[in-house]
């Protein structure tokens, strides 16, 4: 509901930003059918490149906080009665401010430390020194060809 409220309130800016004459702003149903067919991956590539090209982005960031959360309202039971959910991986930038990566996952499919290594491996780590939670402190994660040692 709330994207469909944005849009609303925002319409003319919308149009005038992408171009279009949308008389009727998309509904909170036409947002879940496009959020649905949406490249997952591809989009975060996307904005983490959008994200990495902004002004000030290589020159400050310093030090990046990897938080993992649950999606709230995803928590779901397989077959087998075990709890599935969906969850994000985060780098966050406290210099600048914003999370400059992040991963969304299925716990079913995968979990947070394999997320963390896909975002790692698309950051330039020279220089940064990458904080993370305990999860992250074992030594196959530690050791591993990117050279990040975890931070507590």
């Amino acid at each position: 509901m709330g994207m469909e409220r944005f849009a609303k309130r925002h319409r003319k800016t919308l149009n005038e930003l992408l171009g279009t004459q949308v008389a009727k702003p998309p509904s909170d149903s036409t947002f879940r059918l496009l959020l649905a067919q949406l490249d997952v991956e591809g989009f975060e590539g996307l904005l983490q490149q959008w994200m990495a090209a902004q002004p000030g982005v290589t020159e400050t960031v310093d030090t990046l906080v990897c938080d993992g959360k649950t999606l709230r309202g995803s928590i779901d039971e397989t077959a087998f009665g075990a709890a599935r959910f969906i969850a994000q991986v985060s780098l966050y930038s406290n210099s600048l401010g914003v999370a400059i990566s992040q991963s969304t996952y299925a716990t079913d499919a995968g979990g947070e430390i394999a997320a963390l290594r896909l975002l790692l491996d698309r950051v330039e780590l020279e220089g940064l020194l990458v904080q993370v939670d305990a999860l992250h402190a074992n030594r196959p994660f530690s050791s591993t060809s990117n050279s990040v040692a975890p931070t507590f």
